[in-house]
């Protein structure tokens, strides 16, 4: 039993590296960096090791989305954690969901943007992703006061990532972000 536990955890640590150095590409060189030829360089293992844990880039790409659900999730429950009315409370949310974008685009366009095998709302949703859109939500219903959270949630997410993706590649006006972010959450404490 004690070798097939070290075997288990030999893999589960080459699939973090794997996982980790994606990241690591697509961080600093971009996403078109990240093959799995490059992989397999840069971890000095065969392209046949990556297949062994991935079936391509797609699946590649959703573990590095999983890892950013979670972290995610972690720095939107804790702007959700101070003290305030509802609505600083979702100002400080969707601020770290913006700092967040900011902070790592790569990850964010894995999460957001990349082909992966990832599916919302469904049966099959890791719970990464699950994690982030709750305490989103709740969030949220704080401010809107519980009607429709799922809803009201779904179409702030979705004014969060225009803000975050216009933001970032600078199709907004850069001096006027916190004048754009006050007003969305001021839309959502009124509902």
């Amino acid at each position: 039993m004690a070798i097939e536990d070290r075997r288990e955890r030999e893999r589960a640590a080459r699939r973090d590296l794997i996982v980790a150095t994606a990241r690591k590409l697509a961080e600093t060189e971009g996403w078109e960096a990240v093959t799995t030829r490059r992989l397999s360089t840069e971890i000095e293992y065969s392209q046949p090791v990556l297949y062994k844990h991935f079936a391509g880039m797609e699946q590649i790409v959703a573990a590095v989305a999983i890892d950013g659900f979670g972290e995610l999730a972690d720095a939107l429950r804790a702007a959700n954690s101070g003290a305030g009315a509802a609505g600083d409370a979702l100002g400080r949310v969707a601020q770290a969901y913006l700092d967040f974008n900011r902070d790592h685009p790569a990850v964010y366009d894995a999460m957001f943007l990349r082909a992966t095998t990832l599916q919302f709302a469904t049966d099959e949703t890791p719970p990464q992703l699950s994690a982030a859109f709750a305490v989103l939500s709740e969030a949220v219903g704080d401010a809107a006061g519980g009607q429709d959270a799922q809803t009201q949630t779904e179409v702030f997410w979705a004014a969060l990532h225009g803000l975050a993706i216009l933001t970032r590649t600078r199709r907004l006006r850069p001096d006027y972000e916190s004048e754009r972010l006050q007003l969305l959450v001021d839309r959502f404490t009124r509902a």
